[in-house]
């Protein structure tokens, strides 16, 4: 029988001063599957599928020690009902391992568009600034995750712009930045 867990015993054995996430790669979206992964003590922060992210009331009635182990995944932009998630994630992972230098494949209708943060803002389970601040915090959620290191500098940007700057803001950043050219775009 394998033991899933050799890495995870490995990496806790050899570097004890790391800590552990269980990753949105384990697409985590069945509930109480959660529930027991955020219970296991290996783990600093465990990131739901970003399909859990609207199941508010079942969120709110977990107790606190459970929500301060929780980071979510707030912009994915894959589409909501996609049921080949796992195993794009693991195609990604192969193409990462290998070095090689391509695109795996999303069965999405929408695919060829790729990242849109448009796009992303429409899914259901997208995490707001306003949802932020006005839902999550207030009930213990204080951990969250941008998607996208890999998409480009000028959209990691205005992921940035949008979740760590105020809207009146906004024109005054991207003038400072497009004017010292600190992003390169073209």
């Amino acid at each position: 029988m394998l033991d899933h867990n050799i890495l995870l015993n490995y990496v806790r054995n050899e570097y004890k001063n790391l800590y552990l996430v269980s990753s949105t790669t384990k697409v985590l979206n069945d509930f109480q599957m959660f529930v027991r992964e955020v219970e296991r003590e290996e783990f600093r922060y465990v990131v739901p599928d970003f399909r859990l992210n609207n199941k508010l009331e079942l969120l709110q009635n977990m107790p606190q020690h459970q929500k301060n182990k929780v980071e979510f995944l707030c912009n994915e932009c894959c589409d909501f009902g996609c049921s080949n998630r796992k195993k794009c994630y693991e195609e990604v992972s192969r193409i990462y391992i290998d070095n090689k230098d391509s695109k795996a494949f999303c069965s999405s209708p929408d695919a060829v568009n790729g990242y849109r943060f448009t796009k992303a803002m429409d899914n259901p389970g997208f995490i707001g600034v306003e949802q932020i601040k006005n839902w999550y915090l207030p009930v213990g959620f204080s951990q969250f995750k941008i998607e996208g290191r890999g998409l480009g500098s000028a959209l990691v940007f205005e992921f940035l712009l949008y979740y760590l700057t105020k809207p009146t803001y906004h024109l005054h950043v991207r003038e400072e930045v497009y004017l010292d050219n600190m992003l390169d775009l073209f």
